[in-house]
């Protein structure tokens, strides 16, 4: 249900929500010896979209672009839902996230499988141990 319900988030663009939802996703599946790791991030942020699984195909570490996009969800077939493209930040913030996605051009792969797409920004900040969110959409 809190992976169905980050997924609504995300296609609505609430950012606030998203980031909450991945908060409590980073609280629930990962261990605090590993909390501060960006890898176990990407991990449970592919937990957390599972509920994506069903309307999405679902890539981690996508090449695009000009490099890889750490999350990249394209819609299946007779899907009309845009196509998500996620990058995780550690320690900088979530529009730096945003201006990579954009600089390293990630969205010329994506424009080959939906017209619209929602680029998502995520910022975990160590000190507070909270996430930041943006979320820009775009027309291909």
């Amino acid at each position: 249900e809190a992976s169905e319900q980050l997924l609504e988030a995300t296609l609505r663009g609430d950012e606030e929500a998203v980031a909450r939802g991945v908060d409590a996703a980073h609280d629930e599946h990962t261990s605090i010896l590993s909390y501060n790791n960006e890898n176990s991030l990407a991990c449970v942020l592919s937990l957390a979209y599972y509920y994506a699984r069903y309307d999405y195909v679902v890539h981690r570490e996508y090449a695009t672009g000009k490099g890889f996009a750490d999350l990249v969800m394209i819609p299946r077939k007779n899907v009309s839902s845009p196509t998500i493209i996620v990058e995780l930040k550690y320690k900088q913030d979530a529009d730096t996230a945003i201006s990579q996605i954009l600089r390293k051009e990630y969205p010329a792969k994506g424009a080959d499988y939906s017209g619209e797409m929602l680029l998502v920004g995520i910022n975990y900040d160590k000190e507070q141990k909270t996430h930041q969110c943006q979320i820009v959409k775009i027309e291909q």
